[in-house]
């Protein structure tokens, strides 16, 4: 008999292998609706926790950051893109021009969970970043989005001005960081099993039922 399986998914919202991996997750678990219970909850990191307010240039980023040449980031990005049509997630790389700072929106994050929207919120995340190249270190932004997806956009203003969730946020970073967690997207099944990286639909589909399988606290 199968049982609710808990995921945490560690991921940033600036991250495009993180966006990839989430579209594909959520996939899954709607392909096996009604065959296995999935508890999935999205939980922070950020890749650049020292950017600036105002961000930085992307292209210019990842030369200094990975030491790529222009070409070599421009064949990322036409890869990424062609990932993201195959589950029907649109990159507009040109419009995501900045890499942003991600704190406060880690901090919506946390408190939509309280809420019971995270997931929608991270969606809605994802894809004012990468397909609309919004920023989501901008307050307007962040509450907009909020109350796009059901939230009290006032509460949401107050939790991003008063800074409320910045050390949850901060103890859940240095959680994973120190269980070995340096590079995102990371999906932890039943607080024991990790997978790395960006996967396919079928590929969470296959590890969500056979997670289902296995007996709680094997």
């Amino acid at each position: 008999m199968s049982r609710t399986v808990k995921i945490d998914f560690v991921s940033d919202v600036v991250c495009p292998w993180c966006a990839l991996g989430a579209t594909a997750l959520e996939q899954a678990i709607s392909n096996l609706a009604g065959q296995v219970e999935v508890q999935l909850t999205y939980k922070p990191f950020e890749l650049n926790p020292d950017m600036p307010a105002e961000g930085e240039h992307a292209i210019a980023h990842m030369m200094r950051k990975y030491g790529r040449s222009a070409e070599q980031v421009a064949d990322r990005n036409a890869m990424i893109i062609e990932r993201g049509a195959q589950i029907d997630f649109h990159f507009d790389l040109e419009k995501r021009s900045h890499f942003h700072n991600t704190f406060a929106a880690h901090r919506l994050l946390f408190w939509a969970a309280t809420q019971g929207l995270q997931r929608p919120l991270k969606r809605a995340l994802l894809k004012a970043y990468f397909s609309d190249g919004q920023n989501p270190n901008e307050h307007a932004t962040l509450v907009t989005l909020a109350g796009a997806v059901g939230l009290d956009s006032q509460r949401a203003q107050a939790v991003l001005a008063n800074g409320e969730f910045a050390e949850e946020v901060r103890e859940l970073e240095r959680f994973y960081q120190q269980r070995g967690i340096d590079s995102v997207p990371a999906m932890v099944i039943d607080d024991q099993q990790l997978i790395a990286g960006s996967q396919s639909v079928a590929y969470y589909e296959q590890a969500l039922r056979q997670a289902a399988q296995v007996p709680a606290h094997a």
